[in-house]
């Protein structure tokens, strides 16, 4: 926000910028990043070839976007002029925003002399992303009404983009029937009710459930934390396929990883390429509708934890 590249819409994520893949879903009607991340796979990548599981009869050719230098994006914000921030200016955009573009305004920042040499220009919130990925997975997987990636429209698209007829819509005369998917839970959220922290670590989580709604309330930003590292893994074994199990544990452990106290910059880097590959997988698990830019981002936290740091 502060950089002044808005995180809204088809251009969304700061880095692929106007040269991502995102599209807007036909019944969904928002923009997703389903099909934006095969090309960060390596050039012999088995995934790249699939045509069954990810887009029906697509084969992914293309490399991945280039990553722009701060003197770069320097030239670039130079093109724009500034906007004025008051009551009486009305809504002031630059030409092409939302097509070419998603520059907001021109950051003060890029005023430093020093600022176009950074080797990072912004950060991208871990701890945000992270809350927003654990609550799509939780939500999805237990089913939580209007909170759901899985919901009538999302099999709507399916139907249209994917070849998956487990999962598609079953029409009974009158009625549109939903079949369950493999990665939806039943009703049971007493594994919830009989968690317990040790006194500091997280909130009482089992006050935050309800159990008619089969969801969490008001949970705050460290408990998703804990949770998505801590007992995604532990809570899902015995209940979910060992495919998705799997998968959900792999981004468990990227999270837990790029937030540990100490990094290896080797270890760091089988991150960066195997976090593409969990998302990979998670595309062919998932609705289309699943896919917002909150899980595209992580494939770039791993660049920016090695040249950063730790979280």
């Amino acid at each position: 926000m502060v950089y002044g590249w808005s995180t809204h819409g088809k251009l969304a994520c700061p880095y692929c910028m106007e040269n991502n893949k995102a599209f807007t879903l036909t019944n969904g009607g928002k923009a997703f990043f389903f099909y934006c991340h095969r090309r960060f796979l390596l050039p012999n990548h088995r995934y790249r070839k699939n045509k069954k599981d990810f887009f029906v009869g697509r084969v992914e050719k293309d490399v991945a976007p280039p990553r722009f230098s701060g003197e770069e994006l320097f030239d670039v914000v130079l093109e724009y002029g500034d906007i004025v921030f008051v009551l009486q200016s009305g809504k002031q955009m630059f030409p092409g925003f939302g097509l070419t573009h998603n520059w907001v305004k021109r950051s003060i920042f890029w005023e430093l002399p020093y600022w176009k040499t950074n080797l990072l220009c912004h950060n991208l919130d871990v701890m945000h992303i992270e809350k927003n990925v654990f609550e799509n997975i939780f939500n999805t997987v237990m089913d939580v009404k209007g909170k759901t990636k899985d919901n009538i429209k999302a099999r709507l698209d399916v139907a249209l983009f994917c070849n998956r007829k487990n999962i598609e819509l079953v029409c009974d005369g009158s009625r549109v029937a939903k079949p369950r998917a493999s990665f939806v839970l039943e009703k049971n959220t007493q594994l919830l009710k009989s968690l317990r922290f040790l006194d500091g670590h997280a909130s009482n989580i089992s006050r935050l459930v309800n159990i008619e709604e089969c969801r969490l309330y008001e949970i705050k930003s460290h408990d998703c934390h804990v949770f998505m590292q801590t007992l995604i893994p532990l809570a899902f074994r015995d209940l979910l396929p060992k495919g998705i199990w799997d998968a959900l544990t792999e981004i468990s452990h990227f999270f837990r990883d790029i937030c540990s106290i100490k990094l290896n910059v080797d270890h760091i880097e089988r991150l960066e390429t195997n976090i593409v590959e969990t998302i990979c997988t998670l595309e062919m698990i998932f609705s289309l509708s699943f896919f917002d830019s909150m899980e595209h981002l992580p494939v770039h936290l791993s660049f920016e934890v090695k040249v950063g740091g730790p979280v």
